[in-house]
């Protein structure tokens, strides 16, 4: 264990950062998590599932509060918008309202200086592919910058890992599989109701993970229909407007 690299996880409680998480126990010596209360909808169905799985692990949790972003931002995913969360597949258009301008950036940044306070040599989110068509801060051509600054701006020179960048929502599932997480114990629904609504972007994303994955879903939804189809791929003239990727569009949806 003496000479692995010692590493911050954030965590949100959801499925992608609590594999990220547990994956990272297998690879570096993880020294902390950290969550952030920033006055979304369900960050309070959030929070306790990822100080279970900081439990699980031994890991010591912390919990940064940003209540400025709840009372001064303007996201569909804050619990103080009028806007409300759409439904619907992920990748429309329409997600973008639940955009929490340069969210990863403030929590980079913070969690960057907590890794140096507490000695830690990295840092692993677990932006993934398939948020890359919707939410600019998880694109690799945002983490590479980011990356490079929080690394020249530490004395210790601390690293951003993130080794979901290239992966689908589905691989995280299968990997999750094959380290015996309880996806029961995650929260993905941006409603943040009793119990997953089945019908947000998010829950969407989530079930057709498990779908592709082939991995039964333990989640319980409202909604159990049939999932809406991708969006139609953008015109060309759109595309050459479009911020590149780098993910290749995914190949039909189940239903």
């Amino acid at each position: 264990m003496g000479d692995q690299m010692s590493v911050l996880v954030l965590l949100s409680g959801g499925m992608d950062s609590v594999t990220a998480l547990h994956d990272a126990a297998t690879r570096q010596r993880v020294v902390g998590a950290v969550s952030f209360d920033y006055g979304s909808r369900h960050n309070h169905r959030e929070l306790p599932m990822a100080a279970h799985h900081a439990g699980l692990l031994g890991v010591p949790h912390l919990v940064v509060p940003l209540e400025f972003m709840g009372r001064h931002f303007k996201s569909g995913l804050l619990a103080g918008d009028e806007g409300g969360v759409p439904e619907g597949h992920y990748e429309e258009a329409t997600m973008k309202q639940t955009v929490v301008p340069f969210r990863n950036g403030i929590m980079l940044a913070i969690a960057a200086g907590l890794a140096e306070s507490q000695g830690a040599q990295g840092l692993v989110i677990a932006a993934h592919a398939g948020d890359h068509a919707i939410y600019p801060d998880c694109r690799e051509d945002f983490m590479q910058p980011m990356a490079t600054a929080i690394e020249a701006g530490t004395y210790a020179g601390i690293r951003v890992l993130r080794p979901f960048i290239d992966l689908r929502k589905e691989d995280i599932v299968r990997r999750g599989s094959e380290l015996g997480i309880d996806y029961r114990q995650t929260w993905s629904c941006y409603q943040g109701g009793e119990v997953h609504c089945g019908r947000c972007g998010t829950c969407v994303e989530r079930r057709e993970a498990f779908q592709i994955a082939g991995v039964a879903d333990p989640t319980v939804y409202l909604d159990q229909g049939p999932l809406p189809p991708a969006p139609a791929p953008a015109s060309s003239a759109a595309a050459t407007t479009a911020p590149a990727t780098g993910v290749p569009p995914r190949q039909g949806t189940p239903d």
